[in-house]
């Protein structure tokens, strides 16, 4: 997506006022743009090959656009690994996932009614509906924790609602905006490095 309806209480995509749906073509002309950008790197050379679908919109009120973006570059690089992040909107199919695509849940507390408020978005699963989803991925579903203060995380409900035979937990810092500042968040309880 080009901006997001999604509004994150911590994401500066929220700057952006209005959005949009890319086209497949556009996503792949994304890829391809970062590729021409990377001193020479060839794709078809490495190991793996990410794509991260996140950051920019919730991938899956674009599913359709997406998918077809994840065939087209999966063709050309078929070493190509893609992480696909949601919200966990409600009705999705997550059929797709498997095999070198693997899902990323945005979680970011285990406490509902928080959840809710940090992501503002009404037509979402619960965080323990979340926790049925299985996929046939190479890896396991990633649960995004983007924790605002210690009592967002609890491991108890961790581990009744999210099997780890299926799911891994990712800590995430909360990158400091003028979205995140607005609404009081500060750092977070994941201490952010950037490497220069």
């Amino acid at each position: 997506m080009s901006g997001c309806p999604v509004r994150c209480k911590f994401c500066a995509t929220g700057n952006m006022k209005r959005y949009r749906n890319l086209t497949a073509d556009e996503i792949v002309a994304q890829v391809e743009f970062a590729i021409s950008h990377a001193g020479g790197a060839d794709p078809t050379k490495a190991k793996e090959f990410k794509i991260n679908y996140t950051r920019m919109g919730e991938p899956f009120l674009n599913i359709e656009a997406v998918k077809e973006a994840i065939r087209i570059i999966t063709e050309k690089y078929p070493n190509t690994h893609h992480y696909v992040s949601t919200i966990g909107i409600k009705g999705c199919d997550f059929s797709f996932i498997k095999d070198n695509i693997t899902l990323q849940i945005s979680l970011h507390s285990f406490d509902d009614e928080k959840r809710n408020w940090l992501i503002p978005y009404k037509n979402k699963m619960t965080i323990q509906e979340l926790g049925q989803i299985r996929t046939k991925s190479n890896l396991k579903t990633t649960i995004n924790l983007t924790l605002v203060d210690t009592s967002d995380f609890d491991a108890e409900k961790l581990k009744e609602w999210f099997d780890k035979e299926h799911f891994f937990v990712k800590l995430s810092p909360i990158n400091p905006n003028n979205i995140s500042e607005k609404n009081h968040l500060g750092n977070g309880v994941v201490e952010g490095v950037n490497l220069v």
